[in-house]
């Protein structure tokens, strides 16, 4: 017969309190079945573990060795039930999150924040990565989710959810204001281009666009992060492309001028990959739970002079 856990767990408070009454009591079973099981145990194992009396019981030599190894063993084990009680309780845990540049400014930070200020306890770890970087990361098991750009590749057993999808839009200085008159893009080109480095989905995006256009994506600058872009483009170091919503509000302020385009740009996703090979901590599952309800009002209030442009971008999951 196979020795279970709980025969170990009745020895272990038995050992423990030298008696079998007080074990019975705390286990809240009676004495007659708490002597009953360690019988069973100790014909199981074929060896004696306690020597009985009037004043309790002692351990044998056997009964010694057996206790060093379970009460390590048990302690452990509740030692894992009070950290597992704590993550249900979200007083505890850790999430790790691998974002691109464009996923991140645009939408993951403020769903961060108002998820750190329900869940101060949580542990947040946060992953700069290009798509390709972060998609990677969580297939092998060095994030739990990643918040990327499109175009990426997630095959199985990785799993994408589009989150939002956003439209980008062309940027320059001052010296386009004024001018409605949609351009082509071949003669927006004539101009300095600002655009996120190679190796980045932006400009791997941008590259199949410009060839969809017969046309040769070729930047005179290129930057490491989105960051980097809008402060060229106001300083007059040339043009870019830049997710609308992101770009708006200085536009209103007269900071920089949108340019018409006669070509359409086709808008792009921000998805969530998750790897279904490992199981999600209790905290990871809450924040995945959370993204969907939080989109919603982080975006309204994040971007909340157009609602207009967040309803329109916002997806369902």
């Amino acid at each position: 017969m196979e020795i279970t856990y709980d025969y170990y767990r009745i020895f272990y408070y038995v050992a423990m309190y030298k008696s079998f009454s007080k074990a019975a009591k705390v286990l809240m079973s009676n004495q007659p079945n708490i002597t009953h099981f360690m019988n069973n145990l100790e014909n199981q194992l074929g060896c004696k573990l306690f020597v009985r009396s009037n004043r309790g019981v002692t351990l044998t030599a056997e009964g010694e060795k057996l206790y060093q190894h379970v009460s390590v063993a048990y302690q452990h084990l509740h030692a894992a039930e009070a950290e597992l009680a704590m993550e249900r309780s979200m007083e505890s845990g850790s999430i790790t999150i691998s974002a691109s540049e464009i996923a991140l400014h645009l939408l993951l930070l403020p769903i961060l924040g108002r998820f750190h200020k329900q869940y101060p306890g949580v542990r947040l770890r946060l992953l700069n990565h290009s798509t390709p970087e972060a998609v990677e990361s969580v297939k092998n098991g060095l994030a739990d989710f990643a918040v990327v750009t499109t175009p990426l590749q997630a095959k199985k057993p990785l799993k994408s959810t589009s989150l939002m999808s956003f439209k980008e839009i062309a940027v320059g200085d001052h010296s386009f204001q004024g001018k409605e008159k949609p351009m082509r893009l071949k003669d927006l080109i004539e101009n300095p281009l600002i655009s996120l480095g190679q190796g980045s989905t932006t400009y791997e995006f941008y590259s199949k666009f410009f060839l969809e256009n017969d046309l040769v994506l070729s930047p005179d600058t290129e930057v490491e992060t989105i960051d980097q872009v809008l402060p060229l483009i106001m300083n007059g170091l040339g043009i870019g492309f830049l997710p609308e919503l992101f770009v708006r509000p200085v536009i209103e302020e007269g900071k920089v001028c949108q340019i018409p385009l006669k070509e359409n740009i086709p808008e792009r996703e921000i998805c969530l990959v998750e790897n279904h090979t490992f199981p999600p901590s209790i905290a990871a599952e809450m924040f995945k739970k959370n993204v969907s309800s939080e989109i919603r009002y982080c975006l309204r209030r994040y971007y909340g002079f157009n609602l207009f442009l967040c309803r329109k971008y916002i997806s369902d999951m």
